[in-house]
């Protein structure tokens, strides 16, 4: 899937770089603390990133296509680190809180709570996270070819109960981009928990 985001990196840094995301966003860092880190994973275009920023906070990206590694980059000021989530090893990173806007939707959902746990590897004891995943049933294939993994509040609430993620915050929005599209938001704390080394 990451071929997609490389060879239309320009395409899909234009059509989500200006939409404001600070309807989403907001009820997340209201839990935060100021200077409160933050890892971005799957940034993208780097909206998130200068949006974080512009409000104080000490954001990072993460992000697997080179090209937008370096459109984030360039657009946010911010660092960027280049790497595949499913394999990448966040134990060698500390940060207060994680954002996954939109970047967990290709994700089989047998694969989440195995991702969830890695990438929680990078947050400090008590850190926050958001996560947007698509409402729906099943899958969906868009007219490009890309396959998105749609979820029910029911199904994610139990895998997060599972992952020892309180849920502190849950919303309901429509896409800014596509007005069919219809996200679902969590603010997620993650219990103290010790990791086996």
């Amino acid at each position: 899937m990451n071929d997609f985001y490389e060879n239309h990196h320009k395409k899909y840094f234009e059509s989500t770089v200006s939409s404001d995301p600070a309807s989403f966003l907001e009820p997340f860092v209201k839990f935060l603390s100021p200077l409160a880190t933050i890892l971005d994973i799957g940034c993208g275009s780097g909206r998130d990133l200068l949006w974080f920023s512009q409000h104080g906070f000490k954001p990072t990206g993460f992000e697997q296509s080179p090209s937008l590694v370096q459109l984030a980059g360039e657009f946010s000021q911010c660092i960027v680190i280049e790497g595949d989530f499913s394999i990448y090893d966040f134990s060698k990173l500390q940060f207060d809180a994680l954002s996954f806007v939109g970047s967990l939707v290709h994700l089989p959902k047998e694969d989440l709570p195995k991702v969830l746990a890695s990438v929680c590897r990078a947050l400090f004891s008590g850190g926050f996270i958001f996560i947007t995943m698509k409402e729906g049933i099943g899958t969906f294939t868009g007219n490009d070819g890309r396959v998105f993994t749609l979820w029910s509040q029911k199904d994610l609430n139990k895998i997060f109960a599972d992952q020892l993620l309180q849920i502190l915050d849950f919303s309901r929005q429509p896409s800014k981009i596509r007005s069919d599209d219809v996200w679902l938001g969590y603010v997620l704390r993650m219990r103290d928990t010790i990791y086996p080394t």
